[in-house]
């Protein structure tokens, strides 16, 4: 049985993403990534190129579950006490919807939190999501900030 994607299956697949990271679910979130998923925050506005270029992050599976596990250490020291996040979401806007899957772009506010510290980022996201064994993966999250050339301090989470 086939499943036809749907602009709604688009926009509650972001939503559930950002509920994930929300609430630290983090190998779940992994799980919503292709095997050759990429999670990639450019450094400059409207980047196009991501492998000859720098990037504030540009990670593979590999590199997403080694930082994964160095957020669920008992010695991971700068985690104690733990990071956390939450999202605000504008309604994400779909730019492109086949049998295949789609792309999603969604303007959001993104506040870290640890300790008495806490940062406000804001940008948008641009999901490339597939549809494969009849669930929608994310080939490729794209996190641009607004201040994305700025200097910044220590990123702990994912936007």
């Amino acid at each position: 049985m086939s499943t036809a994607v749907t602009a709604p299956m688009l926009i509650d697949f972001v939503y559930h993403e950002a509920e994930l990271l929300d609430t630290g679910d983090f190998d779940a979130w992994l799980d919503l990534f292709t095997t050759d998923g990429v999670y990639w925050m450019p450094l400059e506005p409207g980047q196009q190129e991501r492998r000859l270029v720098g990037s504030l992050m540009n990670e593979d599976r590999v590199l997403l579950a080694t930082r994964i596990e160095r957020l669920k250490g008992k010695r991971t020291f700068s985690q104690q006490p733990a990071s956390r996040c939450h999202h605000l979401l504008q309604q994400p806007r779909v730019l492109r919807v086949d049998d295949q899957g789609g792309e999603v772009r969604t303007a959001f506010h993104y506040t870290e939190t640890r300790g008495d510290e806490q940062t406000l980022y804001a940008g948008w996201t641009t999901h490339h999501l597939l549809l494969q064994d009849g669930a929608l993966r994310m080939q490729l999250k794209r996190v641009d900030l607004v201040n994305c050339d700025a200097a910044f301090g220590n990123i702990q989470l994912f936007m």
